[in-house]
Protein backbone atom coordinates (compact mmCIF):
# COMPACT_ATOMS: atom_id res chain seq x y z
CA UNK A 1 0.00 0.00 0.00
CA UNK A 2 0.94 3.82 -0.28
CA UNK A 3 0.97 6.56 2.22
CA UNK A 4 -0.92 9.08 1.46
CA UNK A 5 0.29 11.73 -0.59
CA UNK A 6 -0.97 15.04 -2.55
CA UNK A 7 -0.80 14.01 -6.81
CA UNK A 8 1.40 15.99 -9.22
CA UNK A 9 -0.58 17.90 -10.68
CA UNK A 10 0.72 18.97 -14.59
CA UNK A 11 1.70 22.64 -13.89
CA UNK A 12 3.36 21.91 -10.70
CA UNK A 13 5.15 18.78 -12.54
CA UNK A 14 6.42 21.17 -15.00
CA UNK A 15 7.60 23.90 -12.44
CA UNK A 16 9.49 21.20 -10.18
CA UNK A 17 10.79 19.29 -13.29
CA UNK A 18 12.39 22.84 -14.22
CA UNK A 19 13.37 23.68 -10.91
CA UNK A 20 15.17 20.34 -10.76
CA UNK A 21 14.10 20.10 -6.93
CA UNK A 22 13.73 16.58 -4.77
CA UNK A 23 12.33 13.62 -5.11
CA UNK A 24 10.38 14.18 -2.17
CA UNK A 25 9.75 17.40 -2.67
CA UNK A 26 7.93 16.63 -6.24
CA UNK A 27 5.11 14.89 -4.06
CA UNK A 28 4.32 17.27 -2.10
CA UNK A 29 2.92 21.09 -2.05
CA UNK A 30 2.72 24.37 0.50
CA UNK A 31 -0.21 24.26 2.36
CA UNK A 32 -0.89 27.45 4.44
CA UNK A 33 -3.89 26.29 6.31
CA UNK A 34 -3.96 23.81 9.04
CA UNK A 35 -7.18 21.13 9.20
CA UNK A 36 -10.62 22.49 8.38
CA UNK A 37 -11.97 21.06 12.20
CA UNK A 38 -14.94 19.95 9.34
CA UNK A 39 -14.33 15.74 9.46
CA UNK A 40 -15.50 13.90 5.96
CA UNK A 41 -16.67 10.06 6.68
CA UNK A 42 -15.60 7.71 4.54
CA UNK A 43 -17.46 4.46 5.12
CA UNK A 44 -19.18 3.24 2.02
CA UNK A 45 -22.79 4.06 2.76
CA UNK A 46 -21.72 7.50 4.09
CA UNK A 47 -18.81 8.72 1.77
CA UNK A 48 -17.97 11.81 1.35
CA UNK A 49 -20.72 13.39 4.25
CA UNK A 50 -19.94 15.85 6.81
CA UNK A 51 -18.66 18.41 4.15
CA UNK A 52 -19.46 21.97 5.49
CA UNK A 53 -18.46 25.16 4.73
CA UNK A 54 -16.53 24.12 1.37
CA UNK A 55 -13.66 26.94 0.20
CA UNK A 56 -11.41 27.20 -2.40
CA UNK A 57 -7.28 27.70 -1.92
CA UNK A 58 -4.68 25.02 0.49
CA UNK A 59 -6.21 23.41 3.12
CA UNK A 60 -6.02 20.13 5.26
CA UNK A 61 -9.07 17.57 5.11
CA UNK A 62 -9.81 15.81 8.07
CA UNK A 63 -10.97 11.97 6.63
CA UNK A 64 -12.81 9.13 8.58
CA UNK A 65 -13.10 5.92 8.23
CA UNK A 66 -16.78 5.39 10.45
CA UNK A 67 -16.78 1.46 8.42
CA UNK A 68 -15.69 -1.80 9.78
CA UNK A 69 -13.17 -2.42 6.69
CA UNK A 70 -10.32 -0.81 5.78
CA UNK A 71 -11.09 1.81 3.33
CA UNK A 72 -9.02 3.60 0.27
CA UNK A 73 -10.46 7.23 -0.36
CA UNK A 74 -9.77 10.02 -3.36
CA UNK A 75 -11.06 13.40 -3.72
CA UNK A 76 -11.81 14.00 -7.24
CA UNK A 77 -13.09 16.83 -9.24
CA UNK A 78 -16.14 16.26 -11.66
CA UNK A 79 -13.93 15.11 -14.58
CA UNK A 80 -12.21 12.72 -12.62
CA UNK A 81 -9.35 13.74 -11.74
CA UNK A 82 -7.78 12.97 -8.15
CA UNK A 83 -6.60 15.55 -6.17
CA UNK A 84 -5.66 13.49 -2.86
CA UNK A 85 -5.66 10.47 -2.04
CA UNK A 86 -5.87 8.00 1.62
CA UNK A 87 -4.69 4.55 1.04
CA UNK A 88 -5.36 1.69 4.17
CA UNK A 89 -7.17 4.11 6.00
CA UNK A 90 -8.30 1.53 9.26
CA UNK A 91 -11.95 1.57 10.55
CA UNK A 92 -12.26 4.11 13.42
CA UNK A 93 -9.20 6.35 12.01
CA UNK A 94 -8.62 10.19 10.80
CA UNK A 95 -6.08 10.65 8.62
CA UNK A 96 -5.39 14.41 6.91
CA UNK A 97 -5.66 15.08 3.33
CA UNK A 98 -3.92 18.30 2.38
CA UNK A 99 -5.16 19.25 -0.56
CA UNK A 100 -5.05 22.89 -2.76
CA UNK A 101 -8.80 23.21 -4.47
CA UNK A 102 -10.12 26.01 -6.55
CA UNK A 103 -13.23 26.70 -8.45
CA UNK A 104 -15.20 23.67 -9.43
CA UNK A 105 -17.00 21.33 -7.96
CA UNK A 106 -15.70 17.95 -5.59
CA UNK A 107 -16.30 14.79 -3.97
CA UNK A 108 -15.11 11.93 -2.00
CA UNK A 109 -14.66 8.45 -3.68
CA UNK A 110 -14.32 5.35 -1.03
CA UNK A 111 -13.84 2.08 -1.43
CA UNK A 112 -12.89 -1.13 0.23
CA UNK A 113 -12.73 -4.72 -0.32
CA UNK A 114 -15.92 -5.75 0.73
CA UNK A 115 -17.95 -3.47 -1.46
CA UNK A 116 -16.53 -3.94 -4.75
CA UNK A 117 -17.34 -1.07 -6.75
CA UNK A 118 -16.24 2.14 -5.41
CA UNK A 119 -18.65 4.72 -4.47
CA UNK A 120 -19.08 9.00 -5.08
CA UNK A 121 -19.98 10.49 -2.59
CA UNK A 122 -22.16 14.04 -3.10
CA UNK A 123 -20.48 16.88 -5.24
CA UNK A 124 -19.84 19.74 -3.33
CA UNK A 125 -19.08 23.66 -5.18
CA UNK A 126 -16.79 25.69 -4.58
CA UNK A 127 -17.42 29.23 -6.03
CA UNK A 128 -14.18 31.64 -6.58
CA UNK A 129 -10.48 31.05 -5.84
CA UNK A 130 -7.47 30.63 -7.81
CA UNK A 131 -6.72 27.87 -10.08
CA UNK A 132 -7.06 24.21 -8.27
CA UNK A 133 -4.54 21.19 -8.32
CA UNK A 134 -2.32 19.73 -8.48
CA UNK A 135 -4.71 16.81 -10.14
CA UNK A 136 -3.71 13.96 -12.19
CA UNK A 137 -6.15 12.32 -14.34
CA UNK A 138 -6.88 8.61 -12.76
CA UNK A 139 -4.97 5.39 -14.27
CA UNK A 140 -7.67 2.74 -14.79
CA UNK A 141 -6.32 -1.06 -14.99
CA UNK A 142 -7.12 -1.91 -18.55
CA UNK A 143 -5.04 1.07 -19.64
CA UNK A 144 -2.06 -0.26 -17.51
CA UNK A 145 -2.88 -3.89 -19.38
CA UNK A 146 -1.87 -2.54 -22.59
CA UNK A 147 1.49 -1.59 -21.48
CA UNK A 148 1.80 -4.44 -19.58
CA UNK A 149 1.19 -6.05 -22.89
CA UNK A 150 3.26 -4.26 -25.10
CA UNK A 151 6.15 -4.39 -22.40
CA UNK A 152 5.94 -8.23 -21.97
CA UNK A 153 6.33 -8.56 -25.73
CA UNK A 154 9.54 -6.95 -25.67
CA UNK A 155 10.66 -9.03 -22.82
CA UNK A 156 9.83 -12.49 -24.50
CA UNK A 157 11.91 -11.62 -27.16
CA UNK A 158 14.31 -10.66 -24.95
CA UNK A 159 14.63 -14.20 -23.29
CA UNK A 160 14.69 -15.74 -26.48
CA UNK A 161 17.72 -13.76 -27.22
CA UNK A 162 19.67 -14.36 -24.19
CA UNK A 163 18.59 -17.88 -24.39
CA UNK A 164 20.77 -17.93 -27.53
CA UNK A 165 23.78 -15.92 -26.05
CA UNK A 166 24.22 -18.08 -22.52
CA UNK A 167 24.22 -21.17 -24.79
CA UNK A 168 27.34 -19.52 -26.70
CA UNK A 169 28.64 -18.43 -23.38
CA UNK A 170 28.32 -22.28 -22.05
CA UNK A 171 30.29 -23.50 -25.10
CA UNK A 172 32.66 -20.84 -24.92
CA UNK A 173 33.62 -22.09 -20.98
CA UNK A 174 33.60 -25.46 -22.61
CA UNK A 175 36.25 -24.63 -24.71
CA UNK A 176 38.90 -24.08 -21.94
CA UNK A 177 39.74 -20.74 -23.30
CA UNK A 178 39.13 -18.34 -20.46
CA UNK A 179 39.50 -15.19 -23.20
CA UNK A 180 36.99 -15.99 -25.51
CA UNK A 181 34.61 -17.49 -22.54
CA UNK A 182 35.02 -13.54 -20.82
CA UNK A 183 34.42 -12.44 -24.34
CA UNK A 184 31.00 -13.92 -24.36
CA UNK A 185 30.03 -13.62 -20.47
CA UNK A 186 29.15 -9.90 -20.87
CA UNK A 187 26.60 -9.76 -24.02
CA UNK A 188 24.67 -12.33 -22.19
CA UNK A 189 25.03 -10.87 -19.30
CA UNK A 190 24.12 -6.84 -20.50
CA UNK A 191 21.17 -8.99 -22.27
CA UNK A 192 19.59 -10.15 -19.00
CA UNK A 193 20.02 -6.60 -17.46
CA UNK A 194 18.05 -5.13 -20.40
CA UNK A 195 15.06 -6.82 -19.36
CA UNK A 196 14.76 -4.26 -16.31
CA UNK A 197 11.51 -4.21 -14.86
CA UNK A 198 11.29 -8.40 -15.14
CA UNK A 199 13.50 -8.98 -12.77
CA UNK A 200 10.56 -8.38 -10.34
CA UNK A 201 8.58 -10.75 -12.35
CA UNK A 202 10.67 -13.26 -12.60
CA UNK A 203 11.02 -14.45 -9.03
CA UNK A 204 13.30 -17.25 -7.69
CA UNK A 205 14.57 -17.47 -11.12
CA UNK A 206 16.15 -13.47 -11.08
CA UNK A 207 18.48 -14.92 -8.00
CA UNK A 208 19.52 -17.92 -9.69
CA UNK A 209 20.64 -16.06 -13.28
CA UNK A 210 22.06 -12.92 -11.49
CA UNK A 211 21.68 -13.01 -7.34
CA UNK A 212 24.66 -11.68 -5.69
CA UNK A 213 26.92 -13.56 -2.83
CA UNK A 214 25.48 -10.78 -0.08
CA UNK A 215 23.90 -12.46 2.60
CA UNK A 216 25.12 -16.59 1.60
CA UNK A 217 26.92 -18.33 4.70
CA UNK A 218 29.77 -18.68 2.51
CA UNK A 219 30.12 -15.70 0.77
CA UNK A 220 31.46 -15.66 -3.07
CA UNK A 221 32.50 -19.50 -1.69
CA UNK A 222 28.73 -20.28 -0.93
CA UNK A 223 27.85 -23.62 -2.91
CA UNK A 224 24.48 -22.36 -3.21
CA UNK A 225 25.54 -18.76 -5.14
CA UNK A 226 24.91 -19.53 -9.15
CA UNK A 227 24.16 -17.01 -12.40
CA UNK A 228 25.95 -14.60 -14.12
CA UNK A 229 28.30 -13.26 -10.95
CA UNK A 230 29.34 -16.66 -9.89
CA UNK A 231 30.25 -17.36 -13.35
CA UNK A 232 32.25 -13.86 -13.37
CA UNK A 233 34.14 -14.26 -10.43
CA UNK A 234 35.41 -17.95 -11.30
CA UNK A 235 36.63 -15.83 -14.83
CA UNK A 236 38.33 -13.25 -13.44
CA UNK A 237 39.52 -15.40 -10.40
CA UNK A 238 41.48 -17.65 -11.97
CA UNK A 239 39.14 -20.35 -11.69
CA UNK A 240 39.47 -24.57 -13.02
CA UNK A 241 37.73 -24.76 -15.81
CA UNK A 242 35.94 -27.96 -14.67
CA UNK A 243 33.99 -26.01 -11.64
CA UNK A 244 33.60 -23.13 -14.28
CA UNK A 245 31.54 -25.55 -16.94
CA UNK A 246 29.10 -26.39 -14.03
CA UNK A 247 28.36 -22.95 -13.40
CA UNK A 248 27.93 -21.89 -16.90
CA UNK A 249 25.65 -25.27 -17.44
CA UNK A 250 23.44 -24.47 -14.92
CA UNK A 251 22.82 -20.79 -15.73
CA UNK A 252 22.32 -21.95 -19.32
CA UNK A 253 19.75 -24.12 -18.23
CA UNK A 254 18.05 -21.65 -15.81
CA UNK A 255 17.60 -19.10 -18.28
CA UNK A 256 15.90 -21.89 -20.87
CA UNK A 257 13.50 -23.07 -17.67
CA UNK A 258 12.77 -19.31 -17.32
CA UNK A 259 12.16 -18.90 -21.15
CA UNK A 260 9.78 -21.95 -20.99
CA UNK A 261 8.27 -21.03 -17.87
CA UNK A 262 7.31 -17.39 -19.15
CA UNK A 263 3.88 -18.06 -20.66
CA UNK A 264 2.74 -18.63 -17.35
CA UNK A 265 4.47 -15.83 -15.55
CA UNK A 266 2.31 -12.53 -15.17
CA UNK A 267 3.19 -8.97 -14.37
CA UNK A 268 0.82 -7.16 -11.97
CA UNK A 269 0.02 -4.17 -13.58
CA UNK A 270 0.63 -2.17 -10.98
CA UNK A 271 4.32 -3.20 -10.54
CA UNK A 272 5.36 -1.79 -14.05
CA UNK A 273 4.79 2.04 -13.15
CA UNK A 274 7.20 1.59 -10.09
CA UNK A 275 9.97 -0.10 -12.14
CA UNK A 276 10.55 3.07 -13.91
CA UNK A 277 11.84 4.14 -10.89
CA UNK A 278 13.39 1.02 -9.20
CA UNK A 279 15.65 0.40 -12.42
CA UNK A 280 17.90 3.02 -12.18
CA UNK A 281 17.54 3.55 -7.93
CA UNK A 282 19.49 -0.05 -8.39
CA UNK A 283 21.69 0.80 -11.01
CA UNK A 284 22.94 3.91 -8.54
CA UNK A 285 22.78 1.48 -5.58
CA UNK A 286 25.09 -1.35 -7.16
CA UNK A 287 26.64 -1.00 -10.44
CA UNK A 288 27.57 2.98 -9.83
CA UNK A 289 29.07 1.79 -6.35
CA UNK A 290 31.12 -1.00 -7.86
CA UNK A 291 28.82 -3.47 -5.35
CA UNK A 292 27.97 -6.01 -7.80
CA UNK A 293 31.74 -5.84 -9.85
CA UNK A 294 32.92 -9.54 -9.07
CA UNK A 295 35.62 -8.99 -11.05
CA UNK A 296 35.21 -8.22 -15.01
CA UNK A 297 35.29 -4.00 -14.86
CA UNK A 298 31.93 -3.90 -16.62
CA UNK A 299 29.70 -1.96 -13.85
CA UNK A 300 29.01 1.31 -16.17
CA UNK A 301 28.13 -1.15 -19.30
CA UNK A 302 25.96 -2.94 -16.76
CA UNK A 303 24.65 1.05 -16.12
CA UNK A 304 23.97 1.24 -19.46
CA UNK A 305 21.74 -1.60 -20.30
CA UNK A 306 20.06 -0.79 -17.17
CA UNK A 307 18.84 2.57 -18.63
CA UNK A 308 17.72 0.63 -21.88
CA UNK A 309 15.86 -1.77 -19.59
CA UNK A 310 14.46 1.89 -17.94
CA UNK A 311 13.29 3.25 -21.44
CA UNK A 312 11.94 -0.11 -22.05
CA UNK A 313 9.19 0.28 -19.50
CA UNK A 314 9.07 4.11 -20.21
CA UNK A 315 8.28 3.03 -23.81
CA UNK A 316 5.35 0.86 -22.22
CA UNK A 317 4.28 3.14 -20.13
CA UNK A 318 4.26 6.24 -23.00
CA UNK A 319 0.14 6.13 -24.10
CA UNK A 320 -0.31 6.55 -20.21
CA UNK A 321 2.27 9.17 -19.32
CA UNK A 322 1.99 11.38 -22.42
CA UNK A 323 -1.12 13.83 -21.32
CA UNK A 324 -0.26 13.31 -17.63
CA UNK A 325 3.22 13.80 -17.17
CA UNK A 326 4.58 17.08 -19.02
CA UNK A 327 7.92 16.21 -17.55
CA UNK A 328 8.46 13.05 -19.51
CA UNK A 329 10.87 14.51 -22.24
CA UNK A 330 12.64 16.10 -19.28
CA UNK A 331 12.79 12.60 -18.10
CA UNK A 332 13.84 11.24 -21.87
CA UNK A 333 16.54 14.09 -22.05
CA UNK A 334 18.35 13.23 -18.79
CA UNK A 335 18.25 9.65 -19.43
CA UNK A 336 19.96 10.98 -23.15
CA UNK A 337 22.76 13.22 -21.25
CA UNK A 338 23.36 9.52 -18.96
CA UNK A 339 23.49 7.65 -21.97
CA UNK A 340 25.94 10.34 -23.41
CA UNK A 341 28.31 9.98 -20.07
CA UNK A 342 28.06 6.21 -20.00
CA UNK A 343 28.89 5.41 -23.54
CA UNK A 344 32.52 3.77 -24.17
CA UNK A 345 33.16 3.27 -20.74
CA UNK A 346 33.30 0.01 -18.69
CA UNK A 347 34.75 0.32 -15.20
CA UNK A 348 34.64 2.99 -12.62
CA UNK A 349 37.94 2.86 -12.52
CA UNK A 350 37.94 4.47 -16.40
CA UNK A 351 36.10 7.64 -14.01
CA UNK A 352 37.91 10.50 -12.96
CA UNK A 353 36.51 11.94 -9.79
CA UNK A 354 34.79 15.01 -11.64
CA UNK A 355 33.21 12.58 -14.18
CA UNK A 356 31.98 10.00 -11.31
CA UNK A 357 30.38 13.17 -9.67
CA UNK A 358 29.16 14.17 -12.85
CA UNK A 359 27.35 10.65 -13.69
CA UNK A 360 25.95 10.57 -10.35
CA UNK A 361 24.66 13.80 -10.27
CA UNK A 362 22.88 13.43 -13.86
CA UNK A 363 21.57 9.82 -12.56
CA UNK A 364 20.01 11.43 -9.25
CA UNK A 365 18.54 14.15 -11.65
CA UNK A 366 16.84 11.07 -13.69
CA UNK A 367 16.24 9.29 -10.45
CA UNK A 368 13.88 13.04 -9.49
CA UNK A 369 12.01 13.05 -12.31
CA UNK A 370 11.73 9.14 -12.51
CA UNK A 371 10.03 9.49 -8.94
CA UNK A 372 6.37 10.54 -9.79
CA UNK A 373 6.05 7.85 -12.28
CA UNK A 374 4.95 5.51 -9.43
CA UNK A 375 2.03 7.71 -8.34
CA UNK A 376 1.13 8.92 -11.31
CA UNK A 377 0.41 5.88 -12.97
CA UNK A 378 -0.90 3.74 -10.07
CA UNK A 379 -4.18 2.22 -11.47
CA UNK A 380 -6.90 3.42 -9.12
CA UNK A 381 -10.64 2.15 -8.78
CA UNK A 382 -12.78 4.66 -10.65
CA UNK A 383 -16.34 2.57 -10.96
Amino acid sequence: MRPWMPLVGVAALAAVAAAAVGGDRLLSSGHGSGPSGTVLEASIGRCGRGWSGPHAGPQTLLVRNSGSAIAEVMLVDRSGAVHGEIEGLGPGVTRPMRVTLGAGEYALRCSDDSSGDPRTGPLVRIAGGGPGGPAVRAVDGNELAGAVTSYWTKVTAGVGRLAGLTGTLRSAVASGDVGEARRAWLPAHLAYERLGAAYGTFGDFDDKINGRPDGLPGGVHDPDWTGFHRLEYGLWHGEGASSLGRVADRLDKDVRDLQADLPRQRIDPADLPLRAHEILEGTLRFELTGASDEGSGTSLQTAAANVEGTRLVLDALRPVLRDRYPALPQVDAWLDRLDAQLKGRSSLSDLSPPDRRRLNGTTGQALELLAPIAEIAAPRRTS
